[in-house]
């Protein structure tokens, strides 16, 4: 059983697409961070997916979030993909899928690496989790309703 609601975001320390590195408590100290897994750089779906986090990133970052990508591909992968899709947000690479497994993020008919998207608050909790392989873009637009939702919370 992977990570659901009301769990304890596990935290982790990856390299970034610029090969620094960053962690999930360090992250989560400034904003809350939405923590989407995806299966791999430059496919169909995760551009859509990834460019549809990119145009939203304004929103995201209004509303109190950052926003993080991760899979298995490498740092150069990672760089390339975020440079050619001009991405603004962090990308990580959880190469032989350690985090991955610590999430309980499915496969797609025991082959595909899943699509997961989980929005953690400030205090390391996940308040949302969405799983979808194929409805990329419902990730983004998800998230961005919880965020708000957790900012308008804070704010009354």
């Amino acid at each position: 059983m992977g990570i659901k609601t009301g769990d304890q975001a596990p935290d982790f320390t990856l390299p970034k697409q610029d090969g620094t590195s960053v962690n999930l408590k360090a992250l989560l100290q400034k904003s809350a961070v939405v923590l989407y897994f995806y299966p791999k750089d430059d496919t169909p779906g995760c551009t859509k997916e990834a460019c549809s986090f990119r145009d939203s990133y304004e929103s995201f970052k209004e509303a109190g979030a950052e926003v993080v990508g991760i899979s298995s591909q490498s740092t150069a992968s990672h760089e390339a993909f975020a440079a050619r899709h001009r991405l603004p947000f962090t990308l990580v690479s959880d190469e032989g899928g350690k985090v991955r497994k610590e999430y309980g993020v499915p496969t797609t008919l025991g082959l595909l690496p899943g699509r997961v998207t989980y929005v953690i608050d400030q205090s390391g909790t996940v308040q949302h989790v969405f799983n979808s392989q194929l409805n990329a873009t419902k990730h983004v637009t998800e998230a961005l309703q919880v965020i708000q939702k957790l900012r308008g919370a804070q704010a009354s």
